[in-house]
């Protein structure tokens, strides 16, 4: 492994939300748990689990766009929530995020130009002359041509939204980005575009990438390393060609299962799944319910996220005896 560009340490962050107006008594939603990870400089780590898990939220925690209930955040050794002011807007300038909603996170009322110059202006890197020239070249490599500078975002297409997101992200040049489902809105033929300029980028500006996404299929074209995530738990972390090949947990095999085969040949596996997603209390393990698998110790002991091959960690107590 080479050197950790970002450490996570028992990270924290939880929602109080209304039961509505039957249940007008407010509880607690825990959106990440105790997460532990580490991403490493120069590898495409995946971060995969089904809508409304955590991932977005740790996204946007690792940005520091939500503060978190506990736990820390490690930049290069040095803990993001501790920075000042002035460390902070660093932080920000060295991680940048592209966004999910291509069309919601750009402003309507700015050119394509002026939303991938202003980066640049709020940094105050360069004068104008030399910050109009910075955008139109990243412009360039992101397959968007000088006759594309002065359109808004309503007349582009979805993929050509994203590219504007992606030369945006890429303006200050940062050592990570955090891509929070960046495909997922995108037709197919898109998605495959976008994927390849992503790694095409990677290669030529030296990037770090966390890829959030909860299509498999991406995750596995993308990632060097995967990280699956379950109600805001991280419960497996291994290399790809390692945790496709030889999933250890349950809840990793039900996600690979539901991948859908193309070959009318080949029989699908299928993993039973059973009971609600959401386990009655904090007590055992959270996949638990839904777990062919389960067994008395489930219910009492929450398992810990332990090394059980090289490299590829589970946290289940069955973990390489299943």
């Amino acid at each position: 492994m080479t050197e950790k560009l970002l450490e996570i340490h028992q990270l924290c962050k939880t929602y109080n939300v209304s039961g509505g107006f039957f249940h007008p008594k407010k509880r607690s939603v825990r959106a990440v748990d105790h997460v532990e990870m580490a991403v490493y400089r120069g590898e495409t780590l995946g971060l995969v689990g089904e809508s409304g898990c955590g991932k977005s939220t740790l996204a946007r925690l690792l940005t520091r766009l939500e503060e978190p209930t506990s736990g820390q955040i490690f930049f290069k050794g040095a803990d993001i929530f501790s920075f000042s002011a002035e460390e902070l807007t660093a932080y920000r300038r060295n991680v940048q995020m592209i966004f999910q909603d291509s069309y919601s996170s750009l402003n309507p009322r700015q050119s394509a130009l002026g939303i991938i110059k202003e980066p640049l202006t709020i940094h105050r890197i360069g004068d104008q002359k030399t910050r109009e020239k910075t955008a139109l070249d990243i412009m360039a490599k992101v397959g968007l041509g000088a006759q594309h500078a002065r359109r808004y975002a309503h007349e582009f297409s979805g993929g050509q939204r994203q590219r504007i997101g992606i030369a945006r992200a890429l303006v200050l040049q940062p050592e990570l980005i955090i891509a929070d489902e960046p495909v997922s809105s995108l037709d197919v033929s898109i998605q495959a575009q976008i994927l390849n300029l992503l790694l095409d980028l990677k290669k030529d500006f030296g990037l770090t990438y966390l890829f959030v996404s909860h299509d498999l299929n991406v995750i596995r074209f993308m990632a060097d390393r995967v990280a699956v995530m379950y109600l805001g738990k991280i419960v497996e972390t291994a290399p790809n060609f390692k945790l496709y090949e030889r999933p250890l947990h349950p809840y990793t095999r039900m996600l690979l299962a539901a991948i859908p085969v193309c070959d009318p040949r080949r029989k699908e596996k299928s993993v039973a799944v059973r009971g609600e997603a959401v386990a009655e209390n904090d007590q055992g393990c959270a996949f638990r319910n839904r777990c062919p698998y389960r067994t008395a110790i489930c219910s009492e002991q929450s398992p810990e996220l332990q090394e059980v091959d090289d490299q590829h960690f589970c946290a289940c107590h069955l973990a390489g005896s299943i």
